[in-house]
């Protein structure tokens, strides 16, 4: 298995690898570059550590918007551009990769053309292993991740 901690799908750890890893990784992303941070920050606290997670948090207590970038200066005039962002990141990280769109599809959301499911659970956003991103892990070199294949 080779990948990224923390943009790793889920079902990397079970073996039913399909297309929608990809778009779990797309979801981490879109999550980062909203929030202009890390998915995993160990410069943070450790509520606060996994970017995932607070955004469950923050999605269960409708505060999605507390997580947006500072640096975004005008939030308000683009209010709505990001919750749909949000709103996407959050399908694409659904846990059961069934549940997940196809990037066609979200290319389809992004354009105007289809919309976001509204059944989404933000209660049942995939969750990093614990294993690959605890303050413990082991810091691997680039190098080594990348090495011969």
């Amino acid at each position: 298995m080779r990948g990224t901690p923390g943009y790793l799908a889920p079902e990397w750890l079970s073996s039913v690898i399909t297309e929608k890893v990809d778009i779990y990784s797309f979801g981490v992303v879109v999550l980062e570059i909203l929030c202009g941070r890390r998915n995993v920050d160990r410069s943070q606290t450790e509520e606060e550590m996994h970017l995932l997670g607070l955004f469950e948090k923050k999605a269960k207590d409708d505060k999605l918007l507390d997580l947006v970038d500072s640096c975004i200066k005008d939030l308000q005039l683009h209010k709505a551009e990001i919750l749909k962002m949000m709103k996407i990141a959050a399908w694409c990280l659904q846990k059961d990769y069934t549940m997940r769109p196809s990037m066609s599809m979200v290319v389809k959301v992004l354009e105007g053309v289809a919309e976001v499911e509204n059944n989404l659970d933000y209660n049942n956003l995939s969750q990093p292993p614990l294993t690959m991103v605890s303050k413990e892990a082991t810091l691997v070199l680039p190098s080594i991740l990348s090495g011969p294949r």
